[in-house]
């Protein structure tokens, strides 16, 4: 069982560990590796790069039974790498819900809600786009404008929004999470075609031995990763996406304190595994997916010319803004929550702006979406230029937000705001790297 005694372990480890985890870092390589994709995907040496992405790796049998892992390495960075985020996702879910931000429906249920609001309107808009364009057989993207990336839209708001209240951290945390958890539901039941039930069973059971372990008094990562990789194996089998292993396996690591230890398992594993998250799993992922050519084929005029970029971008860019704006507006209106101390509606400009970083999970969406390449790409070249725009955006009036005077009563709930933490203070590095 890894200890706090060993992940605080003294040594270049310790400090490269640090480095990559930090939100700054893990949204730098994850733009840098989208950069290099698309760089190579359009260059003399493009032929290169696909054939590279193409490559098979696996067996196709094992001990005689067919488990279709002869995959190429870009389908092992979509389904096997970023089942590591989305088990890094399902340990912060866990935590949020029984000791965090989650807890208490009271104190997060504004974002929450916001969280739901901001995903039905770019839905909705996506929708009605697409069918104002007279291309109904592209609605099954209607969950690519969706998604909220935690690791970039985190970063962006670290580094433009020092000295805000924490509590705007924590209102994006929220959303994001809760976000997450949707997007997952989404991919779960929409896009499964067909399931296999008894594949799907031996998932459900390596994933119940896997909570088993996990929750004994010393847990062993010989046992452990065995247990995750069969239910991610029989999870892919299934045809459920094998991400949602993943998800589960995250879900069943224990968020209080047990046998004594002096810190909850999912804060272990979560600082154990985030580095590989952030610095290996969403990088290679993003230089995988990201590497949309541009100059071949009828080129770029024609590929921006389809229905669903444009049907993307404003789900990303307005839909999110626009739905997490509204939803909260009608929620401080007509119902009895109130905005976390510190926080104004006007805080909540950026915060909409941040959730339209789509990225990693509307990537994944926009794969499982289309059966061809030409949509596909179209749809990938879509988010990253509403994630880009929006994280524009949302820099921009973080730091218009940091600069404009703030009353004593943010929130409007009748008390003066007690807001002592902030955003990129010495504590807020800390606690949250």
């Amino acid at each position: 069982m890894t200890t706090s005694a060993d992940l605080e372990a003294p040594g270049p480890l310790k400090k490269l560990r640090r480095w990559v985890s930090r939100e700054t870092t893990g949204g730098a390589l994850l733009i840098g590796a989208a950069a290099i994709a698309l760089l190579w995907a359009n260059s003399p040496w493009r032929e290169s790069y696909q054939a590279f992405a193409a490559t098979t790796l696996g067996p196709a049998e094992l001990l005689g039974l067919p488990v279709h892992l002869d995959l190429t390495l870009a389908d092992w960075a979509a389904d096997g790498l970023l089942a590591i985020f989305f088990f890094v996702v399902g340990v912060e879910l866990k935590h949020e819900f029984v000791a965090g931000s989650l807890r208490s429906p009271k104190e997060a249920g504004v974002p929450m809600i916001a969280a739901v609001g901001g995903m039905v309107l770019p839905a909705l808009l996506y929708v009605g786009m697409i069918f104002a364009f007279g291309a109904g057989d592209l609605i099954h993207g209607w969950a690519i404008p969706t998604a909220t990336d935690i690791a970039f839209a985190l970063a962006v708001l670290a580094v433009f929004g020092k000295g805000l209240p924490v509590a705007i951290r924590t209102f994006l945390l929220t959303l994001a999470v809760v976000d997450d958890l949707l997007a997952i539901i989404v991919i779960a039941v929409f896009y499964t075609e067909e399931i296999h039930w008894w594949t799907l069973l031996g998932a459900l059971v390596c994933v119940a031995l896997f909570g088993w372990h996990v929750r004994s008094r010393r847990p062993q990562w010989w046992v452990l990763l065995p247990l995750a990789f069969l239910a991610w194996v029989f999870m892919h089998e299934s045809g459920v996406h094998a991400t949602v292993a993943g998800v589960l396996c995250g879900f069943m690591v224990p968020a209080a304190v047990m046998h004594g230890e002096s810190d909850t398992r999912t804060h272990l594993y979560e600082a154990w595994l985030r580095p590989w998250s952030s610095g290996i799993a969403l990088p290679v992922f993003a230089f995988f997916s990201a590497g949309v050519s541009l100059v071949e084929g009828e080129g770029p005029a024609a590929m921006l010319g389809q229905p669903v970029v444009p049907a993307i971008v404003v789900g990303l860019v307005v839909g999110k803004i626009v739905g997490v704006l509204g939803t909260t507006w009608l929620v401080i209106r007509l119902t009895p929550l109130r905005l976390a101390s510190g926080i104004g509606v006007r805080d909540l400009l950026p915060v909409g702006l941040l959730a339209g970083i789509g990225f990693t999970v509307s990537l994944l969406i926009s794969e499982l979406s289309f059966g061809d390449a030409e949509h596909a790409d179209g749809a990938k070249i879509a988010i990253l230029i509403g994630s880009v725009v929006a994280a524009l955006l949302g820099a921009l009036t973080l730091r218009w937000d940091v600069r404009a005077a703030r009353t004593a009563d943010m929130n409007l709930d009748g008390v003066a705001d007690d807001v002592r933490d902030f955003i990129g203070d010495e504590k807020d590095l800390r606690e949250h790297g």
